[in-house]
């Protein structure tokens, strides 16, 4: 502490730096940030002989300083911009400042000494920063040293400061890590969700074949596709993709999952039952958002299927007779865009024994390779015809693992779904 004299005691400098020590260490074990501001500033006072102290932390997004704890003073949170006062000049100038004369001072803002009625007769603040990036968390500010500030104290309070910041930043990533736990988990448990939504198992239907794969390129997908047996004793084969992915497409795709349930009852004619599932999911659709949907009814008995396109592909039947394939054309426009009938000469078919069905997403066939090229609609359809006579299990283990193996990274960019009917 400076004497009377104005100078500096060896013996209160000394002590000051082992309190600096001990808070330090204290800092290393903690990381509430209440506890970290209380530490801060109980000990920084402590260690400078100080009146109080007050740890104001820095709001980048609205250019603010703010602190819950001023020792000493009965305030629950003082908040102003970086614009004002000695702590707002440090935080813009990232310099610490030593002010003998407050009053003086042009950059002195006095509404907290006239708020509270305290009188503050000299200011030592420096920046909280990390030394890696100088990046600002907050600003150390000291009042009222009896005699004044010494350049020990400056010492003191750079030390804290670099301490502070170090305690801050380790809890700002504890933080991020706990909310990246909490959201990691909230999405999976929605995976759980969606994947419920979603057919379990495959249907058993005589004489026929059905596989399916689905992936979604997040936790959660946009992409859908379910069958279930009609009133009149069809079966229908549904798919879908909503534009995007991610949580608001799978929200989407729930709401879309539940509505096209009750509407199928209702309705045997799958082109009216797109009709309905639209009037029904377009307000649902924000402006930038569309929805691509296929609805195909199957007569088991007479193998006759019945075909209502919104938009939606890859969509193809293989006829193995002629070994080619002949796509599923629009019906009508995508959700979201205006109703219009489109003609369609692929409306209806008759299976033969052999035929495939391929209902699939944008995803399967959108990939791209490292190098940028697209996967393709083409070599989708080689694939299929290499491998027509393979068990369809098999072959759709095939188009999986050339997919992914094209891609070659970990996770598609985009959803991904592929469903195949097979009369065997």
């Amino acid at each position: 502490m400076m004497n009377s004299a104005g100078t500096e005691n060896p013996a209160f400098a000394a002590a000051a730096l082992s309190r600096l020590l001990e808070v330090a260490v204290e800092l290393g074990g903690t990381a509430d940030v209440d506890r970290i501001l209380r530490l801060a500033t109980e000990g920084v006072c402590s260690a400078v002989g100080c009146e109080r102290a007050s740890l104001f932390l820095y709001d980048e997004s609205r250019q603010e300083l703010y602190t819950r704890v001023v020792t000493e003073l009965e305030i629950a949170e003082i908040r102003h911009s970086v614009h004002i006062g000695i702590a707002g000049w440090v935080a813009r100038h990232r310099q610490m400042q030593h002010i003998p004369h407050p009053a003086a001072d042009p950059r002195w803002d006095g509404s907290v000494d006239r708020r509270t009625g305290f009188q503050t007769r000299n200011i030592l603040a420096a920046p909280v920063m990390l030394s890696s990036d100088q990046r600002l968390l907050g600003v150390l500010q000291l009042l009222n040293k009896p005699g004044g500030f010494t350049a020990s104290d400056e010492q003191v309070i750079r030390g804290f400061a670099a301490h502070v910041a170090l305690a801050l930043e380790r809890h700002r990533l504890q933080e991020a890590a706990r909310a990246a736990d909490e959201l990691r988990h909230s999405l999976e448990m929605g995976r759980q969700i969606q994947s419920s939504l979603l057919p379990r198992g495959l249907p058993e239907l005589p004489g026929y074949e059905v596989a399916s794969w689905w992936e979604p390129a997040e936790f959660v997908s946009g992409d859908y596709y379910d069958w279930l047996k009609l009133p009149d004793g069809r079966w229908a084969f549904l798919v879908g993709d909503v534009s995007g992915h991610g949580l608001p497409a799978a929200l989407l795709m729930a709401s879309l999952r539940a509505m096209a349930h009750v509407l199928a009852h209702m309705e045997p004619s799958p082109q009216r039952f797109l009709e309905l599932l639209r009037e029904s999911i377009v307000p649902d659709l924000a402006d930038s958002r569309f929805v691509t949907f296929l609805c195909l009814a199957l007569h088991l008995d007479t193998h006759a299927v019945t075909v209502a396109n919104a938009g939606h592909a890859p969509a193809y039947v293989f006829l193995t007779q002629s070994c080619e394939f002949q796509r599923l054309a629009p019906t009508t426009t995508p959700f979201g865009f205006p109703a219009i009938s489109l003609p369609n000469t692929a409306g209806s078919l008759l299976l033969q024994r052999g035929d495939l069905l391929i209902l699939g997403t944008d995803g399967v066939v959108e990939v791209r390779n490292p190098d940028g090229q697209m996967f393709g609609t083409d070599r989708l359809l080689g694939l299929i015809r290499e491998g027509a006579d393979c068990p369809l299990g098999e072959l759709m283990r095939r188009v999986s693992h050339a997919v992914r193996e094209f891609h070659g990274r970990p996770l598609p960019i985009d959803d991904t779904t592929l469903v195949m009917i097979r009369r065997s």
